[in-house]
């Protein structure tokens, strides 16, 4: 794969990221969810219980797009240099393996609410209680993952700053975005900030996934710097 075929498909990647987050969690998940309702989110559930899991079901190729993002990152940023490509990787790696774990609690409340005979047990206000619970599980441990996703952020644009290939400008907001996310070592901070957090970040993943595909890198810097490194 060529250095300009290889952005491209990083960059595709990168935008089924974006897509997939929209999809699953602006369109889907926001739109069923009452955050503070149970009643109300069971019921949204159950009378789209398909749209529902259609939501999953994106959510988890946001993640798969998201490992295979990452992992391209790393090669067509190893050039510059290696330690910084490599802690952006595993940063990376965790972070979407965090996120993927936290699906499984945004899948619960189709079991619990699914009227399976070794739940009754349980009344129905236990079962809504439950199942918003769990999707508050998820979403919590999807932001604990953002931390991780920061940190694999903030070396990606120190890289493509260090780069000789790609613009530094699209490095300067990776790394003010990928800090952003650092706010969620503390949550409530995170959760007051979050729609100015994800303004950044879109703009930064339009702007350098915009790139990839439309520029890609330029191929002679990167084998420059290959030769190099």
């Amino acid at each position: 794969m060529s250095p300009k075929t290889l952005a491209r498909t990083t960059g595709a990647f990168y935008l089924i990221v974006l897509l997939g987050g929209i999809v699953a969690q602006g369109v889907i998940a926001n739109g069923l969810v009452v955050p503070r309702d149970a009643v109300a989110t069971a019921h949204n559930i159950l009378s789209q219980p398909r749209l529902y899991a259609f939501g999953y079901t994106v959510f988890l190729i946001e993640m798969a797009a998201q490992l295979a993002m990452t992992t391209l990152f790393y090669v067509l940023l190893r050039p510059v240099d290696r330690t910084a490509a490599l802690l952006s990787l595993v940063f990376g790696l965790v972070g979407a393996t965090i996120k993927t774990v936290a699906r499984a609690f945004y899948y619960a409340p189709l079991l619990l609410l699914g009227g399976a005979g070794y739940l009754t047990v349980f009344d129905v206000s236990q079962l809504q209680a439950l199942s918003l619970l769990f999707v508050k599980i998820n979403n919590q441990i999807a932001n604990m993952a953002l931390v991780f996703l920061g940190i694999s952020t903030f070396f990606l644009g120190y890289l493509i700053v260090k780069s000789t290939f790609l613009p530094r400008l699209l490095g300067v907001v990776s790394i003010v975005s990928g800090l952003g996310w650092l706010v969620y070592l503390y949550p409530a901070l995170g959760s007051a900030l979050f729609y100015y957090l994800i303004v950044l970040a879109m703009l930064g993943v339009l702007l350098t996934s915009g790139w990839l595909l439309v520029r890609g890198v330029d191929e002679q810097r990167w084998r420059e710097q290959a030769q190099v490194g």
